[in-house]
Order: C-alpha cells, then structure tokens, then sequence
C-alpha cells in the first residue's frame, strides 16, 4: 500500500484518492485489522471510474492478491468541513437525502495529539452505539495513519435512520458533545452520500 500512491496519482480522470487502513474488533480499534484495506477516491466520471477499475495496474494487482473485493460506486449529496484543507467531495444539488436509499456516509478527522487519550477512552463506547443502532447494513473504521487521522464508512437503510441515530441516541449525542467541548479534532469532514451500486467479488 505504501508504494501505490506514486504510480496511482497519474491515473486519468482521477481527481482524489486516499489509500486507508481499517480498525480491528467492531471496526472502531486501536488494533488494526491487516486483513482489509480500502481505496478511496474521487473520479471526472462514472465512466473514468469503471474504466479504471478494469485496466488499472494498481487495481489489478489488488485484486491479484486479494480474497475478496467490494467495490462502492457513490455519489455525494451533501459535505462540509474538510480533508487536507480542501473539500474534495462536489455535492449533487438536485438529490434529496430524504428520498435517498440506502444512504452512505464518512466521517473523517484528524486528531489533536494532546486529546488522544481522551478520545480514544470513549471510541468504546461510539462503536457499542453505532453497533445497536436500527436501520445500519454496514460500518467500519478506516484510516490514513494509525491513531491521529480516523475516519469511518457506514451505509444505512435511509436518512430517516441516521437521523434517528444522530439525535435520537443518547450514547451519540454525549459523544458529540463531548467532541465539542473537548475539541478532539483539529480537522474534521462529514459526507453524505447516495449508494448508485454495491458490488461484491470473490
């Protein structure tokens, strides 16, 4: 993973891209998980995106030597903050989070060295709530370096779930608040987005 951003960067069509690690456990743990990785990234098109997923040497080598594969082709609706000072997801203003099923979001931070601790004390109890939440198909943490840039991917039956989440579990709107108050990040990013297909490869 360490060498591919080199020869990725020069892709055609390709806008963005982050090359991520995941967490262990329920997906939120300082334990790595060795066993999953993740590429995101942003394309000129739909078409540069599946193009590239055929013929792109990087592509194929992980494919090679991978079990398994899934791949997200995704859309975002609405974004704010940011990811290395820039803002790399373009919104859809035409699409309606209401009528969006099923529903994908990321968060991103980077943390502040002096609140890690503090943080990573209450990443527990965030993975327990998320874990119980109704209307969640899938969530995993990712991120680019261990411990100080964290991020997590969840996809959801629809909006009205995550609001649900959002503002109606306890366990989340303490953590949020503690987020807050604590001011655990010194950046951070949160993106919704529509899901235009989830495939899976063996």
């Amino acid at each position: 993973m360490g060498i591919a951003p080199r020869r990725f960067k020069l892709t055609s069509g390709l806008h963005f891209f982050k090359f991520l690690g995941t967490g262990g456990g329920e997906g939120f743990s300082l334990k790595p998980d060795f066993s999953t990785y993740a590429l995101l990234s942003v394309w000129e098109s739909q078409h540069h995106f599946e193009q590239q997923l055929e013929e792109n040497s990087v592509y194929k080598k992980y494919q090679e030597n991978s079990e398994r594969a899934r791949h997200l082709l995704l859309k975002p609706i609405k974004s704010h903050g940011s990811w290395n000072n820039q803002n790399p997801f373009e919104t859809d203003k035409d699409l309606s989070l209401e009528d969006t099923s099923p529903l994908v979001i990321i968060t991103r931070a980077t943390l502040n060295w002096s609140k890690l601790l503090s943080f990573w004390k209450s990443v527990p109890k965030a993975s327990k709530a998320i874990a119980q939440a109704k209307g969640i198909q899938y969530y995993k943490g990712i991120g680019e370096w261990p411990f100080i840039q964290q991020a997590t991917l969840s996809i959801w039956d629809n909006a009205a779930a995550v609001n649900q989440f959002a503002y109606g579990s306890k366990s989340h709107a303490e953590i949020v608040k503690k987020t807050r108050k604590r001011k655990w990040y010194k950046e951070d990013m949160f993106v919704r987005f529509q899901l235009i297909y989830d495939k899976k490869q063996k």
